[in-house]
C-alpha cells in the first residue's frame, strides 16, 4: 500500500512524499487518514527536530511522519485485534500513549504513522494502550479535534489545591472560584473556554485576556458572556493592550486574587503577571509548550511560601480526557466548529506549519486526501470568484454564521481536486 504523508528529517525538513508502507504485522492495523487538524506542537516538532523531546535522535536516516490530531476509517485489521476493531470503523487516537513511560507518539516519533498521510500503520502499543478510539461522529473533522480539546480537559483535571493543616491535595479547579485565562483568544484558549462553560465544575469568575482586539472579538461572538452566565459564569473579555496596570486591573475584576490562572502563550513577562495574580493557594497552569529548552520566568516565592501559590503543567491529554471530550460532543456541549479558521489539502502542510505562528486564525483544518491551498473561511467570498467550490463553501458556512460545519465538509471532499 502506497502513502503519501508529510515527513519529518530534521530541523525545518519537512518533505511531502510518496512512499510504499510495509504489510502489516498480526498486531497492526492499516488505516486511512481523513482529517488533521495543525497543531503549534507539530511547528514545535519541526522547528527543534531532533532536539524534539518526542523526535527521535535518528530521524534524517529515519523520518517521522508529522500530525497527531486525526480522524479516519480503518482498512484492514491484523489479527490480534479483529475481535475489538473492524474495517471501515471511525476512528481517533489519543497521542499521548505513555507506554512504558516512553514519550514517544503519533504525529513525532513514528516512520509510519502521523495525521498528514493519506494511509497510516497504527503500531500494537496505540492498541494496548487504549489509545484508538472509535468516533462516531458525522464530521470528520470534529473527530480530529477531539486531541486539542482533550488536552485542555486534562489541563483542568491536572489542577490542585491544598487543605491547609493536612496534607491533602484536592484535585481540579475551585468550583465557584475565580479563573483567568491568559492570552487565552487563540484556538486552544477557545478550545479551554468552551469546555470550563459547558463542564460540570465551573468557576463564578471567568477572565479572558489577550492582546489582539479581532481575536477576543471573535472568541465573545462565538462564546458570549451571556452564555456563560446561563451556566452560572460572570465572563469577562480584557483587552490587556490597552491597560497601563494590568495586574492591578484584573486583581479589581476579582475583589483580590484568582483561584486559577491559565497562561497560554510561553511568554515569560505572561508567567510573571499569572503569578502576580494568584490569591491565597493559588494554582498556575503553563499551558503553552515553549519551543526553547532554556524558557524561563520568575515567581514569587515569598508568595508561594507564605500564601501557598503553586505551580503545574500539562502536556497533551489522555485516554480519560479523550473520552471525556468525545462524550461531551455526542451531547453537543462542545462546539468543534468554533476552533476552524482555514481549510487546506496535504500540499499545504508544510508551509502551513513551518510558518504557523504567523497564520492569523484558530485551527488549520487539512484533508489528507486532497490538494487544496490554505484558505481561510473568511476568505472563501473572494475565491469564490475564480473557482466554484470555494462559491459554494461560502454558501455553506454562511448558513452556520461563518462557521466550518459537516455539510461543507461533505461538499469539500466530494468535489475537490485528489492529492
Amino acid at each position: 500500500m502506497k502513502t503519501t504523508a508529510v515527513r519529518l528529517y530534521g530541523k525545518r525538513d519537512l518533505r511531502l512524499e510518496k512512499f510504499e508502507l510495509p504489510e502489516i504485522k498480526e498486531d497492526e492495523i492499516l488505516a486511512r487518514v481523513v482529517s488533521d487538524s495543525i497543531c503549534m506542537s507539530s511547528y514545535k516538532a519541526a522547528e527543534q527536530g531532533a532536539d524534539h523531546k518526542r523526535v527521535p535522535n535518528n530521524v534524517a536516516e529515519n523520518p517521522i511522519i508529522i500530525g497527531h490530531e486525526f480522524c479516519g476509517e480503518l482498512v484492514q485489521v491484523g489479527a490480534k485485534w479483529s475481535n475489538k476493531y473492524h474495517a471501515g470503523d471511525k476512528f481517533v487516537i489519543q497521542p499521548a500513549l505513555n507506554y512504558k513511560g516512553s514519550l514517544d507518539a503519533p504525529g513525532y516519533s513514528y516512520p509510519y504513522i502521523g495525521g498528514n498521510a493519506t494511509y497510516v500503520i497504527i503500531p500494537n502499543e496505540v492498541m494496548l494502550m487504549n489509545c484508538l478510539l472509535p468516533f462516531k461522529g458525522e464530521g470528520w473533522y470534529t473527530g480530529s479535534l477531539t486531541e486539542p480539546f482533550s488536552c485542555v480537559v486534562g489541563t483542568f483535571h491536572a489542577m490542585y489545591h491544598t487543605v491547609r493543616g493536612k496534607y491533602d491535595h484536592a484535585m481540579g479547579i475551585v468550583e465557584g472560584g475565580k479563573m483567568a485565562l491568559l492570552a487565552g483568544a487563540g484556538p486552544m484558549g477557545l478550545a479551554a473556554l468552551d469546555y470550563i462553560i459547558h463542564c460540570d465544575r465551573r468557576p463564578a469568575l471567568l477572565v479572558v485576556t489577550d492582546i489582539d482586539a479581532a481575536r477576543l472579538a471573535r472568541a465573545e461572538e462565538l462564546l458570549s458572556p451571556t452564555e456563560a452566565m446561563k451556566n452560572g459564569i460572570t465572563l469577562k473579555y480584557v483587552n490587556t493592550s490597552t491597560i497601563p496596570n494590568t495586574e492591578e486591573y484584573l486583581r479589581v475584576i476579582a475583589d483580590g486574587g484568582y483561584d486559577d490562572v491559565f497562561v497560554f502563550a510561553p511568554i515569560a513577562s505572561l508567567v510573571e503577571l499569572g503569578d502576580s495574580i494568584l490569591g491565597v493557594d493559588g494554582c498556575l497552569n503553563f499551558f503553552a509548550g515553549p519551543d526553547k529548552t532554556d524558557f524561563a520566568a520568575s515567581l514569587n516565592f515569598y508568595n508561594v511560601h507564605y500564601a501557598g501559590t503553586h505551580i503545574v503543567g500539562t502536556s497533551g491529554g489522555n485516554y480519560e480526557d479523550m473520552l471525556e471530550s468525545l462524550e461531551m460532543m455526542r451531547k453537543g456541549l462542545l462546539n468543534p466548529s468554533l476552533l476552524v479558521t482555514h481549510i487546506g489539502g496535504l500540499d499545504a502542510v508544510i508551509d502551513t506549519t513551518l510558518n504557523l505562528p504567523k497564520i492569523p486564525g484558530g485551527k488549520k483544518m487539512i484533508y489528507t486526501g486532497i490538494s487544496l491551498p490554505l484558505t481561510a473561511i473568511s476568505d472563501f467570498e473572494t475565491a469564490g470568484e475564480n473557482d466554484p467550490i470555494f462559491a459554494e463553501l461560502h454558501k455553506l458556512t454562511l448558513a452556520t454564521k461563518g462557521l466550518w460545519n459537516v455539510q461543507a465538509e461533505h461538499y469539500l471532499l466530494a468535489h475537490a481536486k485528489e492529492i
